[in-house]
């Protein structure tokens, strides 16, 4: 299984070690081309507006577009999360739309309220440390999607299908099991594509 990991800016080292010690072959992705030759991307965390603007700039806005379409998973973590929701609050600028979301950026405050707590995420752990850092907020879903993990009663992980998000940083961790949970998605998509 061979997953990318879309690498305009953000935590690209960190997510590419997890996916490996999850057991998957990880990939640095710099141009669309890539996007064929992967079964699953990861969208780091970052800084949204500059990611957003690189993704319109080198043609990934169109061509993520197009490999969801595929139903090819997409995971994004905070600043990525951003980017897979439908709408963003108060705002209307690059994102991809393709989730059934609404978000609220930098719900959490600034870096210096950044902090980390256990928090139990479905059918992942009852206990993931989540690292939140300038953390958007998941303020409303559609009914196609699960709710994965709430913080003080707010939303911070959900699932539609073969899209997955999370507030938090996963990736800021040595614990893989956020990333197994995204590889067990890629091989129930790839199992549907096989019948």
């Amino acid at each position: 299984m061979k997953i990318g990991v879309l690498a305009l800016q953000g935590a690209v080292a960190e997510h590419i070690r997890l996916l490996e010690k999850a057991g998957a072959e990880a990939v640095a992705v710099k141009k669309t081309e890539q996007l064929a030759e992967i079964d699953g991307l990861v969208l780091p965390g970052g800084e949204s507006t500059a990611i957003g603007k690189l993704m319109k700039k080198y043609g990934f806005d169109t061509a993520l577009k197009e490999f969801a379409a595929q139903k090819k998973p997409i995971f994004g973590t905070c600043a990525g999360l951003i980017l897979l929701a439908g709408e963003i609050d108060g705002q209307d600028w690059v994102h991809l739309g393709l989730m059934d979301i609404k978000v609220a950026r930098n719900a959490f405050g600034r870096q210096r309220e950044s902090f980390e707590t256990d928090l139990p995420v479905k059918d992942v752990a009852e206990d993931f440390r989540a690292v939140f850092i300038r953390a958007p907020l998941i303020l409303s879903i559609g009914e196609n999607v699960e709710v994965l993990s709430e913080y003080n009663g707010e939303i911070v992980a959900a699932r539609q299908g073969h899209l997955l998000c999370a507030s938090f940083h996963p990736e800021l961790t040595e614990d893989e099991r956020m990333h197994v949970y995204f590889l067990r998605m890629v091989e129930q998509y790839q199992a549907v594509k096989a019948n």
